[in-house]
């Protein structure tokens, strides 16, 4: 006989002794796929990565302050590198919010719907209003990159920072990768919902972790 899932749990996730591999999403979270769990992991990593741009940024603050207010000596070199690390962090960290579920979310009637109809919500939200928008931004962002590369744009302000173009490339890049979240997420939806793609098991603790020596 299968193991009994106890009411109001969710089926796609496991109970008991089971573990999941990959980030939680929710207290009602959707079940897992192949796709997800790879693109799910990369972008994990990817996250914890970018969290080390919030020390470097904080770092490189103190130091201008430092400059600014102990030498008298402004850099606006490391003032443009406060921003472009700042926008690096910020555009970087949006497919781990997708991942994490951790984007804010203002339906206040959300909490109170079934998983089921809290699918088709993220069905249609995903489908109608945050793919046409990464659309536009994509479409749009690469020529803005190209133009920019091009014309060898540099910072207007004296002693800026040149290549202009390669922080302008990290918005197309982290909405690709904002997309690629949200496909991800999608499977899960779709798994959910029509049991496409197939969803995957559970790991347990037994098959996740080593054999014990005898």
């Amino acid at each position: 006989m299968g193991a009994s899932v106890p009411p109001g749990a969710d089926p796609g996730r496991p109970t008991g002794s089971a573990i999941d591999e990959t980030p939680p999403h929710g207290p009602d979270a959707l079940p897992r796929t192949a796709f997800a769990d790879r693109v799910d992991a990369a972008l994990l990593k990817l996250g914890g990565a970018l969290s080390w741009i919030w020390l470097l940024l904080l770092a490189v603050i103190v130091l201008n302050v430092v400059l600014r207010y102990v030498f008298g000596e402004g850099r606006v070199e490391f003032e443009e590198i406060q921003w472009h690390l700042y926008a690096i962090g910020f555009l970087g960290s949006l497919s781990l919010a997708v991942v994490t579920d951790d984007h804010v979310r203002v339906d206040v009637v959300h909490e109170r719907l079934s998983p089921r109809h809290k699918a088709w919500i993220e069905l249609y939200g995903t489908l109608l209003l945050l793919g046409p928008f990464l659309t536009l931004v994509l479409v749009n962002a690469l020529p803005f990159v190209a133009a920019a590369w091009r014309s060898g744009e540099i910072s207007q302000a004296p002693g800026g920072l040149p290549l202009r173009w390669a922080i302008k490339a990290v918005l197309p890049l982290a909405f690709a990768l904002l997309a690629l979240a949200a496909l991800a997420r999608l499977t899960r939806v779709t798994a959910l919902l029509f049991g496409i793609p197939a969803p995957r098991p559970a790991a347990t603790r037994a098959d996740a972790s080593p054999p014990e020596p005898r």
